[in-house]
């Protein structure tokens, strides 16, 4: 994938990173879940095999922690996005208890 000389646990890493950015963006978080615990599953992994890292692993890890970056903040968008929505709703319940109380008198 990056065309380097690098781990290929890193190389799948940096490819369920791409599928984390993607599900984010989707609105899947269920899959979010399953498949950042497989990406930590297999950083873990790629740590526990060797001592020091080449340059090529350096970048894959690099470039997955951008993509995590981009995912947290797709992730924080989309809680903002339901915290007003959700807001709006209780804005809309409140007025229609109120307005309910009115009543045309005959």
């Amino acid at each position: 994938m990056t065309g380097l000389n690098c781990d290929p646990v890193l190389e799948r890493a940096l490819e369920v990173s791409q599928e984390v950015l993607w599900a984010v963006d989707q609105g899947n978080l269920q899959s979010v879940a399953v498949l950042d615990a497989e990406r930590l599953r297999l950083l873990q992994s790629a740590r526990s095999r060797r001592e020091s890292l080449s340059a090529a692993d350096q970048a894959v890890l690099s470039q997955i922690a951008e993509l995590n970056d981009r995912a947290i903040g797709l992730m924080e968008h989309l809680r903002r996005s339901k915290g007003r929505a959700l807001d709006l709703a209780a804005v809309g319940r409140r007025a229609v208890v109120a307005y309910s109380n009115t009543r045309q008198q005959s």
